[in-house]
């Protein structure tokens, strides 16, 4: 009678994947609109959307570094109807920065599918005088304390990511932290702030317009978006900060659900227009199987872990 149950709720769990959605699903952002986490769910819902005929509704709930809607989705039924935009910020840094985060990173999860990764880009107002990494470190050295930099809060990559610049060089830096990469990339070219080392769709149109100057990005390699601008491990050893984004639900999700909903993510991510609107803004697509983000997952709180060890960086 047991078996006979366990194949019952298996063939639920199957007949419940295959008619998934059958209403609308919600997707929350952790930060605001116009962000690189929120340029990257925009663009997969308005795919999803099409392939799933249901609108997705794109809610952003912002705070703590992306968390306040880690959380959200954490508790809500694992029915694939609540999703929320993954990121480095949210289940990479933050489970190790925030310490009553009210849900667990790992049980409390389910890592459906890796979307894409970018650099952050390290760029300055033009009337900073320099136009190397180099330059900018040996002005920021020639003025201690009157550069500051805008970030999306505190713990997020583009906090922590100047930090471990500002730790490898010596540089005595102002933190302005934010609610989201757009608004900090707003005061940037309003000169509120100097220099921003955040997420490359943040600023891709004023790079190209000139409103603001890039110096180096944060991945190993030079990114195909901006192939001219040099790493700035080029410059400084040892720094490297890759962004990532991905789709999440609550831990629990059936496991043919899961692998429903990112079949489809694969599909609308890998598809020719999205791919080109995913370059256009700097990130490179790359999906795999919800057990290569999950196992990609525990590597990141892994290192992200060590990181905010080292740097003392606390958020409670």
């Amino acid at each position: 009678m047991r078996a006979l149950a366990v194949v019952a709720i298996l063939f639920a769990h199957s007949v419940a994947a295959q008619t998934f959605p059958g209403k609308p699903p919600r997707l929350y952002v952790g930060f605001v609109p116009g962000g690189g986490v929120d340029q990257t769910a925009r663009i997969a819902s308005a795919k999803l959307t099409e392939l799933w005929g249901q609108p997705i509704t794109v809610e952003n709930k912002t705070g703590a570094g992306g968390t306040i809607a880690a959380e959200a989705t954490a508790k809500s039924a694992p029915d694939g109807y609540t999703l929320v935009l993954c990121n480095i910020g949210s289940h990479g840094i933050g489970p190790s920065l925030y310490k009553n985060l009210g849900y667990d990173a790992v049980k409390d999860v389910t890592y459906i599918g890796l979307i894409g990764t970018t650099p952050n880009v390290l760029a300055v107002h033009p009337s900073v005088p320099a136009n190397t990494v180099a330059e900018f470190i040996a002005y920021a050295k020639a003025n201690p304390g009157k550069l500051s930099y805008g970030s999306s809060g505190v713990g997020t990559s583009t906090h922590l990511g100047v930090e471990l610049l500002r730790s490898l060089t010596g540089i005595q830096i102002v933190h302005v932290p934010y609610k989201g990469g757009a608004a900090s990339s707003a005061d940037l070219i309003g000169g509120q702030i100097q220099f921003v080392i955040t997420n490359l769709p943040e600023q891709v149109g004023y790079i190209k317009s000139g409103r603001t100057r890039a110096l180096g990005v944060s991945t190993a390699k030079r990114t195909p978006a901006f192939p001219d601008v040099p790493t700035i491990g080029e410059t400084v050893p040892g720094y490297e900060v890759t962004v990532w984004y991905g789709l999440c639900g609550p831990g629990g999700m059936a496991r043919p659900l899961v692998e429903k909903i990112n079949t489809d993510l694969v599909r609308a991510v890998t598809s020719p227009e999205v791919t080109k609107r995913y370059a256009d803004a700097g990130v490179e697509v790359a999906p795999g199987t919800s057990e290569q983000f999950a196992e990609f997952a525990r590597n990141e709180h892994v290192k992200w872990a060590k990181v905010v060890r080292d740097s003392g960086a606390s958020a409670d």
